[in-house]
């Protein structure tokens, strides 16, 4: 039996699914990080921390967004993916450009590589996949 078209197109199908586990994955590791270094030493480097903060937010919505699949969970992730793309672009070019800018690493500094650059390649993997799944203008 073939799949309908919005089946097709949904979000959270095939390697959308993986999308989202990774998703998950970031959110659960900048929320810890970003708790703990909150919690214990928010003095040292609090636009650091606030940053990471963000970006668990910004993981979190986006895995939400890819997950509901119909229109306004696109949108939703579709604004996460931009802002999160623009967010490590900004944090990583500042974060090398000038280092006491941040005194401890971000999810983003250095464009993500304390997490192995993934930081910078998943908001271009969440929007290249918004792109593939969109509907056919018709």
């Amino acid at each position: 039996m073939a799949e309908t078209t919005t089946e097709q197109r949904a979000t959270n199908r095939g390697p959308g699914r993986l999308l989202i586990a990774v998703y998950i994955v970031f959110a659960i590791a900048a929320t810890s990080r970003a708790g703990l270094q909150i919690a214990t030493k928010f003095d040292e480097a609090p636009v650091a921390y606030l940053l990471s903060a963000l970006a668990a937010l910004i993981y979190i919505v986006a895995a939400v967004g890819l997950a509901r699949a119909g229109h306004a969970g696109r949108r939703i992730a579709l604004a996460c993916c931009t802002v999160e793309l623009v967010g490590v672009l900004g944090v990583g070019v500042l974060s090398i450009a000038d280092k006491e800018l941040f005194p401890d690493e971000t999810v983003w500094s250095d464009f993500g590589s304390g997490y192995g650059y993934v930081p910078l390649v998943l908001p271009v993997l969440g929007l290249f996949w918004l792109w593939r799944t969109r509907r056919d203008p018709a």
